[in-house]
């Protein structure tokens, strides 16, 4: 398939004259065609398509069908159908009344050829820079973060289950790529018998016993397969196959291989208590995913998928109050970052990163107001270093006292930065000051000594060490008096007004779940579900966009009858 550089065609006589005469208002994608049909070009996917061979359907058309079809929801099939049998969607994409479409196939081979090429943030960057040249979208305005959980397209297993699939996945992938090899390698009757349905939990055994049994079975099978996949005659292109390089990793993660007393080799389950396991970040939790992984948050949610980060303009509530009529309407909030991580990432993590962005697009926010991720005294203090105000919670002192509100908090010992001592509550000075690195950055370890902390009478009260002297980890002098400053601010009654402002952008991913189901993944792997949130956020800004055209702002709170009608009397 190649591309004839050439946009979105002009909308026919005809079909413009039914489309406007069924949608007298206009619509969702009429709009879009009329306001946005630059931003849909060609040109930006010509890396991703050919220049020879026949032509193809026009990206900048698919990528605008694609949008349509996040802004509504719909599967592929339903999509194609819908450029056949949607006046509007025929105006949006220049289409005669007669022309029959394309086949939903070609959306799916278009979503790969974006991820394969690193392309699936285009028309979200070229959605939000036409905002910015018209005024939308500005930088040193507000903004703010918020992440959500994403639940991955393949289903949950156990590390049994895990184990088995992994052994069935690379068996699949080998009976097709390789089978006269694979026939030569394994007993295949076996094998299909073991391996011929999926592995389900339900129909393993009940017994512990005999499913630890069982599970010893499928890394057995899994070394011999792997072996023999990684011997010296063994085509190397075999251990190249994506599933058989998995099966290797699940086999490592999942089970180790030792010697008995007596020679024997044996392979057994690793158990986290006794043996390791890898952490959550690097362990693999399907065959069929290896991007997906398991996390949790507070008590009640686990899942195994993805995170997304959506970053959003937003307005205070006394800007939205002072405007009066829809000509004057206040600006649409839209959203101006999308990022995308595996579920273990942390969400402070995403910080940095997402403030560069918005400075490479030049609509980096003054104040920046974001979840409860806990940023780190080096990223508060760079981003104040670019502009930035960060308004989040600042992580608080963790030391044991100050966990327990009991005893003495490093907040109640002085820092003399030019003495380089510390001095604590009751008047006693430190006489230790250690430059130290931590975790790869530079900390001081302050310590008082053994005479000065074992006559003191509140000893008990500042430390409960084994040597029964207290100690303190400073960070350097600058990054710990930012910390300080934002832990204090924090307690105000200023700072819990400005940070209000920050849930709102918890009705931006409600919209965006109940619009574009964000919180499920379409696709497996990272690369095609960060394709989804990318579309998504661009099919959230264009219905945000249609509202601001039409003069029907979405930030305008509905009221019950009966609240209308208590206001009534109250006045």
């Amino acid at each position: 398939m190649s591309m004839q550089s050439k946009g979105l065609p002009p909308v026919p006589e005809q079909t413009a004259a039914v489309a406007r005469a069924a949608f007298p208002h206009g619509s969702l994608a009429i709009r879009v065609r009329d306001q946005l049909a630059e931003v849909f070009a060609d040109a930006p996917f010509a890396e991703a398509f050919g220049v020879r061979g026949a032509p193809g359907t026009s990206p900048g058309a698919l990528a605008l069908v694609t949008v349509l079809q996040f802004a509504e929801n719909l599967t592929d099939r339903q999509a194609a159908a819908m450029a056949v049998r949607a006046i509007d969607w025929k105006y949006g994409l220049g289409m005669e009344l007669g022309d029959t479409g394309f086949d939903h196939t070609v959306l799916s081979r278009f979503r790969a050829r974006l991820s394969e090429h690193g392309l699936e943030r285009t028309v979200f960057d070229r959605l939000l820079e036409h905002c910015r040249q018209a005024g939308l979208v500005a930088a040193g305005g507000k903004q703010r973060t918020d992440a959500t959980h994403v639940i991955s397209a393949v289903r949950d297993l156990n590390r049994t289950e895990l184990a088995g699939e992994s052994v069935r996945a690379a068996l699949e992938a080998l009976a097709v790529a390789a089978p006269t090899w694979l026939a030569r390698s394994v007993n295949v009757a076996e094998f299909a018998h073991r391996y011929g349905e999926r592995v389900n939990g339900w129909t393993m055994p009940s017994s512990k016993t005999k499913r630890d049994r069982l599970a010893l079975v499928f890394g057995q099978d899994a070394l011999a397969l792997c072996r023999a996949a990684w011997a010296d005659d063994a085509p190397p292109w075999i251990r190249e196959i994506e599933a058989v390089a998995l099966l290797r990793q699940v086999l490592v993660q999942t089970f180790y291989v030792h010697t008995t007393s007596r020679g024997k080799e044996v392979v057994s389950k690793r158990e986290a208590e006794t043996d390791g396991v890898p952490p959550g970040s690097i362990r693999l939790a399907s065959p069929y995913d290896a991007d997906a992984r398991w996390a949790a948050k507070g008590e009640d949610l686990f899942w195994l998928g993805y995170k997304v980060h959506l970053t959003e303009t937003c307005h205070a509530p006394a800007e939205a109050e002072a405007v009066d009529t829809a000509a004057d309407a206040v600006m649409p909030n839209l959203i101006t970052d999308v990022m995308t991580t595996h579920a273990a990432v942390p969400d402070v993590k995403a910080t940095a990163p997402i403030q560069k962005r918005l400075a490479d697009r030049r609509v980096k926010p003054g104040e920046h107001y974001l979840d409860s991720g806990y940023p780190s005294a080096d990223l508060i203090h760079e981003a104040a270093g670019q502009g930035i105000t960060m308004v989040t919670p600042a992580l608080l002192d963790h030391s044991p006292q100050a966990k327990a509100k009991a005893g003495f908090a490093k907040s109640a010992f002085t820092v003399d930065w030019n003495m380089r001592q510390v001095r604590c509550p009751t008047g006693q000075t430190s006489d230790g000051w250690f430059p130290v690195t931590q975790h790869g950055k530079d900390a001081i370890v302050v310590q008082f000594s053994r005479a000065c902390c074992h006559a003191c009478p509140v000893q008990q009260q500042c430390t409960a060490s084994r040597r029964g002297v207290r100690m303190l980890t400073l960070r350097p002098r600058e990054l710990h008096e930012t910390l300080e400053t934002a832990r204090t601010a924090q307690k105000s009654d200023d700072f819990k007004e400005r940070y209000k402002l920050r849930a709102g952008v918890e009705a931006t991913i409600n919209q965006a779940l109940d619009v574009t189901g964000i919180r499920r993944a379409r696709y497996r792997g990272l690369p095609k579900v960060r394709l989804q949130h990318a579309f998504s956020a661009t099919a959230i800004n264009i219905v945000r966009l249609d509202a601001y055209w039409s003069g029907h702002p979405l930030d305008r709170t509905r009221s019950s009858r009966l609240t209308q009608l208590n206001y009534q009397l109250a006045g």
